[in-house]
């Protein structure tokens, strides 16, 4: 029953190796064969653990170092199917790189690695049940893909990689304290010290820990992974790392490792809230979230580098789903947790668009970039949907979960922190609305031939552009059952979601 989660884990760093053995054989073919394979072989994986996980809620393998619940499965299926989409985007992306000479099949090959690596030290940071390991696991994410952001060896890309090595590595030491005094207050609290390094034991316990020791915690949780999150004030390595690294690894940052991270504190919200109760953790959060996205809205009107500016709207909605989680009750888990699907799905389509842009305006300045509703249509169609569904213009899946996260601010008598946040995601649809109005209308220049610079790339935004509209419209079943799951999970461990009073579905009208 267990051999999925096991390939899952091992299926990525098994190509990631192979792909390092072959930098040196120059066999393009293959090293896109392995690429491939990786990235079915994740998919199905993924998909098949999600699956476990929805006909008996929860798994527990490998003498408990391995954990999964409808919490992590969410995170796991986004993993799988946007590293899967952009990974298929980044055949054609990186095979145009490799031939315009931006690197050499060394570097393309050990690129591949690397991706592979990532995907790998994702999975192990959402499915480890060892909270040491979930720490090893985050800054694992950030020693890969640091090699991903400086693929080109530019100036700029190498900079950006130190940076992000730097200011991460500091940020997750801080989460390291926090893992360090939680670990120390488990032991001596569970009469099986050895078992006080497993998450799933430590919240069997979690009324019972000491509740000083766990307002210090968590203040260091949040500093340390909050950084790897892009929450402020530890977002700078963020709009760096972003726009200077290859375009599908910048939307596999955005999307899905920034959610990794995200997880590892909501793990420790719900030890944190059953310690000390809800009013300090969600306080925390609330504060950070807002601060992130009033900060954020501001730049993302001012960048006039698009991945710039993709890169400060992602700081802004992982400040959006923190806020979400620090309002609070069953409507505010449950719309931080479907914002953190929507948001993943829209950010991987804009950043991979952006990589074609790219390709053809060899520019990421949109005072450089017009017209491409007549140089790419397609690409400027698909582009200018997914920015109006990042903004939250209906009918796509990021107005229900903002919609609801308004809903749950005015249901916890939070109005006015709700006016401000909606007056700082007017300031953002003022500024992404500029940015489809610079770069898909207008007259493009002459030297601009037309054309799609990758035709399979339009099918996979159209791809992320379906699901975003499907969330938009009804929310599946087995994605609605694991956020139900979900919400009692972070409320209380040990209440089924069918027991709850206040049903946000129901709310939304799901």
């Amino acid at each position: 029953m267990f051999e999925w989660i096991y390939a899952l884990l091992i299926a990525p760093l098994a190509v990631s190796v192979l792909c390092f053995l072959i930098a040196k054989s120059k066999n393009q073919a293959l090293c896109t064969a392995l690429h491939i394979t990786g990235l079915v072989l994740m998919l199905v994986f993924s998909l098949k653990t999600v699956a476990l996980v929805l006909a008996q809620e929860k798994i527990l393998a490998l003498d408990n170092w391995i954990y999964i619940d409808s919490l992590s499965a969410i995170f796991i299926g986004l993993i799988g199917i946007v590293g899967f989409l952009a990974g298929l985007y980044s055949i054609g992306y990186m095979k145009t790189e490799l031939e315009q000479g931006h690197l050499d099949f060394q570097n393309y090959a050990n690129y591949h690695g690397f991706l592979h690596l990532f995907f790998f030290t994702m999975l192990l940071s959402v499915t480890t049940n060892n909270i040491i390991l979930m720490w090893v696991g985050i800054e694992a994410t950030t020693l890969s893909s640091a090699f991903l952001v400086g693929t080109y060896k530019q100036k700029t890309s190498l900079e950006a990689a130190w940076k992000y090595i730097i200011i991460c590595s500091v940020g997750v030491a801080f989460g390291l304290y926090g893992t360090i005094l939680t670990f120390s207050n488990a032991n001596s609290l569970l009469s099986d010290p050895t078992q006080a390094i497993f998450w799933s034991e430590i919240r069997a316990h979690a009324g019972n820990l000491s509740p000083n020791i766990m307002h210090f915690a968590f203040a260091f949780i949040l500093l340390g992974f909050g950084t790897k999150c892009g929450l402020f004030p530890m977002h700078t390595w963020l709009p760096d790392a972003h726009s200077e690294a290859p375009s599908p690894v910048s939307g596999i940052l955005s999307a899905v490792l920034l959610n990794c991270a995200m997880l590892v504190v909501l793990r420790y919200f719900i030890l944190t809230s059953q310690a000390v109760g809800n009013d300090y953790p969600q306080m925390l959060m609330t504060v950070f979230g807002l601060l992130s996205v009033g900060v954020a809205c501001f730049f993302i009107v001012a960048q006039r580098d698009i991945k710039r500016k993709l890169a400060y709207s992602s700081i802004e909605n992982m400040g959006l789903i923190s806020f979400a989680f620090g309002l609070g009750g069953p409507l505010g888990v449950f719309a931080g947790l479907l914002h953190t699907i929507t948001h993943s799905f829209a950010k991987a389509l804009l950043f991979c668009a952006s990589g074609n842009i790219l390709l053809k305006y060899k520019s990421r300045d949109m005072n450089r970039i017009s017209g491409l509703w007549k140089t790419m249509p397609m690409t400027a169609l698909l582009f200018g949907c997914g920015v109006l569904a990042l903004a939250g213009v209906p009918p796509f899946g990021l107005f229900v979960s903002e919609f609801a996260i308004v809903v749950a601010g005015i249901s916890a008598g939070k109005t006015w922190l709700v006016i401000l946040c909606l007056i700082f995601l007017t300031i953002v649809l003022a500024g992404l609305t500029t940015m489809v109005l610079k770069t898909v209308l207008g007259k493009p220049s002459e030297d601009i031939a037309a054309g799609e610079p990758n035709k399979l790339s339009v099918i996979i935004f159209a791809v992320f552009l379906i699901i975003l509209f499907m969330l938009g419209v009804h929310i599946a079943d087995p994605i609605l059952h694991l956020l139900k799951a979900s919400v009692a999970i972070v409320l209380n461990p040990n209440v089924s979601f069918g027991d709850m009073q206040l049903l946000p579905w129901q709310v939304l009208g799901q």
